[in-house]
Formats: C-alpha cells, sequence, structure tokens
C-alpha cells in the first residue's frame, strides 16, 4: 500500500460536490485510475466523461481501491456513508469539515475496523485545487505512515502539511486559521461601515485597509513569542493601558457616524477585563488567558 513506489496509484473518492468533483479532477489529469461515488448519482457523469470509473454504491467503491479519500457534507455523512463498508487494510483519509473531537472519535473508528486513517484541513476553495500557483494547501493529522506512503498522491491537488499525529490536529489548525479569518473580516466590515455614508470611494479606501492589515499581521509572532515565553511585557509598544484609552475613540466614533460597535466591543471588553486585573503594561496578549480559563 505504498504509492511512493507509483506515480499513478489507484484512488477511490466519496463525494463529489464542488470540493469533491475538484479533488477528481486534479487526479485525473495526472494520471490516477479514480473510482467515484456521489449519494446523486447524476453529479459523477461528467467525471466518468473525462475517464472516472462510477461507483454505484459505497461498498463497491470501498473495494476499487486501499486509498479511500472522503470528501462529504460533514461527519455523521461520513459515518453513514461507510457504516456497511469493509475497510479493513484501506487506508483512510477524510477531506470532510469537522472539529478535532470529531477527527479524533473518527479515527478511533476507523482503526477498530481495520483502517489506517489520516484527517485532514482543506486550506484553499475548489478554483485552488489543482493549480499549484494557487497558494491551496491542506492540513493532515493521524497516522505518519499512511501520509508518508500516499504523499504523492495527496500532493497532486494541493500542498500538504502534516500537523501531527493527534488526528484532531489539521481540524484544530484549519478551524484556528478561519476563526482568524472571521475576525479578520469583522473588522474590515466595521471598518468599511465607518466611511459607508461619506465621500470616499471604497475601492480608494480598500488598498489602505489592505496594507495596514499586512502591516499589523506580524503580531502574531510578538503574540507567540509571548506565550512561548510567559513574558506578556517584552517587546511591547503600545500597552494594554493605551490601547484600552485608544478604544474610547473608536466607540465614540462609530457613534458618531451611525455605526454599530457590536462588532468591537467583546474585544475591547476582554481588553477591559485583562486591564482591570492589573496588566496595563502588557500587550493584548493576555486576553488569550480570559479566553481559555
Amino acid at each position: 500500500m505504498n504509492d511512493n513506489t507509483s506515480e499513478k496509484s489507484r484512488l477511490t473518492l466519496l463525494g463529489l460536490g464542488a470540493m469533491g468533483t475538484a479533488l477528481a479532477r486534479a487526479w485525473l489529469a495526472a494520471g490516477h485510475p479514480l473510482t467515484v461515488w456521489n449519494r446523486t448519482s447524476s453529479r459523477a457523469e461528467p467525471l466518468a466523461a473525462e475517464g472516472a470509473t462510477v461507483a454505484v454504491t459505497v461498498a463497491e467503491a470501498v473495494t476499487a481501491s486501499d486509498l479511500v479519500v472522503i470528501c462529504l457534507l460533514d461527519d455523521a455523512s461520513v459515518g453513514e456513508a461507510l457504516a456497511d463498508a469493509d475497510l479493513t487494510g484501506k487506508d483512510l483519509v477524510n477531506l470532510t469539515t469537522g472539529t478535532p473531537a470529531q477527527a479524533r472519535a473518527r479515527a478511533e473508528w476507523a482503526e477498530r475496523r481495520g483502517a489506517r486513517f489520516l484527517d485532514g484541513g482543506i486550506m484553499a476553495v475548489p478554483p485552488m485545487i489543482g493549480a499549484p500557483e494557487s497558494g491551496g494547501y491542506v492540513f493532515y493529522s493521524g497516522s505518519r505512515a499512511l501520509f508518508d506512503a500516499r504523499h504523492s498522491a495527496l500532493a497532486i491537488p494541493a500542498g500538504t502539511v502534516y500537523v501531527g499525529e493527534d488526528p484532531g490536529f489539521a481540524a484544530l489548525h484549519d478551524v484556528a486559521l478561519l476563526s482568524a479569518m472571521t475576525g479578520m473580516f469583522a473588522g474590515i466590515s466595521h471598518a468599511f461601515a465607518l466611511i459607508r455614508k461619506e465621500d470616499i470611494a471604497p475601492k480608494d479606501f480598500a488598498p489602505l485597509l489592505v496594507d495596514w492589515l499586512t502591516a499589523m499581521a506580524p503580531s502574531a509572532y510578538e503574540i507567540a513569542g509571548h506565550l512561548e515565553s510567559g513574558d506578556y511585557t517584552r517587546g511591547v509598544v503600545s500597552n494594554l493601558a493605551m490601547m484600552v484609552e485608544g478604544n474610547s475613540t473608536l466607540l465614540r466614533t462609530a457613534e458618531e457616524q451611525g455605526v454599530s460597535a457590536e462588532l468591537l466591543t467583546p474585544f475591547t471588553a476582554l481588553m477591559e477585563r485583562r486591564l482591570a486585573g492589573g496588566h496595563g503594561d502588557e500587550g493584548t496578549t493576555g486576553v488569550i488567558d480570559l479566553l481559555t480559563r
């Protein structure tokens, strides 16, 4: 079961949504024999025309290949689809979006049924799949032996980043990055809301916003250093006392502009709580302690 000896190893793919279809086309374009299954069989027809073998049942699809990749709606769909399949000796790679706890439970479930298991978190949208220059990649965690054995096939749709033997780590990395992105989107939304009613063109403001956020992003390294060392004051330029004082201007400006501050107030409230605890000389790293207690 080692595809490092063959660049054209056989795969089975379960799930042909937008992401699954993009994955299938990447493997087909690279010349891999591919068996596909989808609950709605009509979605498989275009791939059949491109060379995929279409399985009528999940059991048939799983039997066709030692490497089985899953890209379904959710964790419950994975359990339902594979309920009656024989997984003995299979390499199961789950690219279905889920939580770390679900990935860990699914790994135990797969191992009880005789399969090696690898969980994945896709950091890409479908158009980025099969396009090396796009920057898309997939976090993988779980069986290192499986990852090493199947790496050449797994690396075809997108880059690969192995993050550990703990099956939950791929999902955790995925969700952590998406959570940071969500916070960024909140800040962007608030910024555009502030200028919305003024004679300021959004297209002119956008590059200023991108440049500013790009300049601020490396602060993640400072926070990482604080967490590693335990010293939350090291290298701090704008301390918490200064930032909390400045927050009043942010909130007052929102009020003046007729903009709700609801995207800002959760974080500003945490900063105020940390300051009240006597940590005015820190940066914002201490807010993390409030979140994790």
